[in-house]
């Protein structure tokens, strides 16, 4: 391309980028209005000892009816990004019924994040352009892929963790210098836009740090434990996964019913554990505060039941993604296993969540980077000696062939 398309196709990046960036900063303006009118303000007025139940049950049933009417949305990130690699595209058909799909189950206190109704929200706004701007021709199919850094980037507060999740483990070799460039234009122009809204309604939305850790004194056979054990819990997340698809596919296309299942189990639960509910961006940060208060057998608990919880929704159709829940269920065992190891809770934290992070997704690079926004970079070494060694065990074929 000559001079002139090339400042063009830059512009065009930036726009989207900021575009993005305005979507997922609304989103989560308008998440955590419903969460708050719902979960804060209105159970100030009404005393109502099963408001939970009642909420979650008639949440499933609302979102089972409006997947009735306009299908089922959104779709599993990993799911978005496949489509977008093979197609170079996303459907913008039902974009506007998806964001309803998408913000919905967040509200109702469904244990999932927002980052897969987003990141297809955006890949579909993204594809969408590319379809009205033809002078460009290839370079335009990475507008999706684009759109997806962009928003992973963005929605995690980690540019870089936006730019290496998507591609860490593919066959394909790194993009071309020149796509680099528009991937990081769209990722910084997202982000700066998504932060400098933030700064500006004095909103923290997104990961932040934890805090501080030293690292003098490290007890190496207990972080070989926490290791070990963060893998195993990610056999948990397998299970539960792999069980959740059998047990509700019978109901597969029954939206109302599935819905209403969903939202029965995740009102029951969050009633006797509340921090299982919702994505856990916010939740996380109460271990340090409370953690020791609830007790490690409350905290591994707790733990556990937010991964099946997590699974649970999204199958019944309250779905959303995977990383925050995953997260916070790594932290809160993390945390409960320093209690029982007397252990500095940050460390063990970021030690169990790396491992267990990494035996799910099998991306050592793409978890450490991610979660360096909430742990302390000194614990960078740590974090990636258990990512990878968590990455050179396969997953039991037992649960592969589930």
């Amino acid at each position: 391309m000559d001079l002139k398309n090339n400042l063009l196709l830059t512009a065009y990046t930036i726009m989207v980028g900021i575009v993005a960036g305005l979507i997922i900063w609304g989103f989560i303006r308008a998440m955590n209005f419903g969460i708050h009118l719902l979960w804060v303000y209105l159970p100030g007025l009404i005393n109502f000892k099963y408001y939970t139940v009642v909420v979650c049950l008639a949440g499933g049933i609302i979102i089972g009816l409006w997947k009735s009417r306009y299908g089922d949305s959104p779709e599993d990130l990993n799911e978005v990004i496949k489509t977008v690699k093979e197609n170079h595209r996303y459907s913008y058909a039902n974009i506007f019924p998806s964001i309803v799909s998408s913000i919905l189950p967040l509200i109702f206190g469904a244990s999932i994040g927002p980052e897969a109704g987003l990141t297809g929200i955006i890949a579909g706004l993204c594809t969408w352009v590319g379809d009205k701007l033809k002078i460009f021709n290839e370079e335009l199919e990475e507008l999706a892929n684009i759109g997806i850094t962009a928003t992973l980037g963005t929605v995690f507060v980690s540019p870089m963790f936006g730019f290496v999740e998507p591609i860490e483990n593919e066959q394909s070799s790194l993009p071309k210098t020149s796509k680099n460039i528009l991937y990081f234009v769209a990722i910084l122009s997202s982000f700066g836009i998504f932060i400098f809204l933030n700064h500006l309604t004095h909103n923290q939305a997104g990961l932040h740090s934890m805090g501080t850790a030293t690292l003098s004194n490290l007890n190496y056979p207990a972080l070989i434990v926490l290791i070990i054990l963060g893998m195993i819990l990610s056999y948990v997340y397998f299970l539960s996964h792999r069980l959740s698809k059998k047990l509700f596919k019978k109901l597969e296309g029954n939206f109302i019913v599935k819905g209403a299942i969903g939202g029965l189990i995740l009102g029951i639960i969050g009633t006797l554990l509340p921090l299982t509910m919702f994505s856990g961006e916010h939740q996380m940060y109460m271990l340090l505060d409370n953690g020791a208060q609830l007790g490690f057998a409350v905290l591994i608990l707790t733990s556990v039941v937010k991964i099946v919880l997590t699974n649970v929704c999204i199958e019944t159709g309250l779905k959303g993604g995977h990383f925050f829940p995953l997260i916070f269920s790594g932290t809160s065992m993390g945390y409960a296993l320093g209690v029982l190891l007397n252990m500095d809770p940050i460390i063990s934290m970021s030690v169990v969540t790396a491992s267990f992070m990494a035996s799910i997704l099998r991306k050592p690079i793409a978890v450490v980077l991610l979660l360096i926004i909430i742990f302390p970079m000194n614990l960078i070494p740590l974090m990636l000696v258990a990512a990878v060694a968590a990455c050179l065990l396969d997953v039991p074929k037992f649960l592969e062939a589930m």
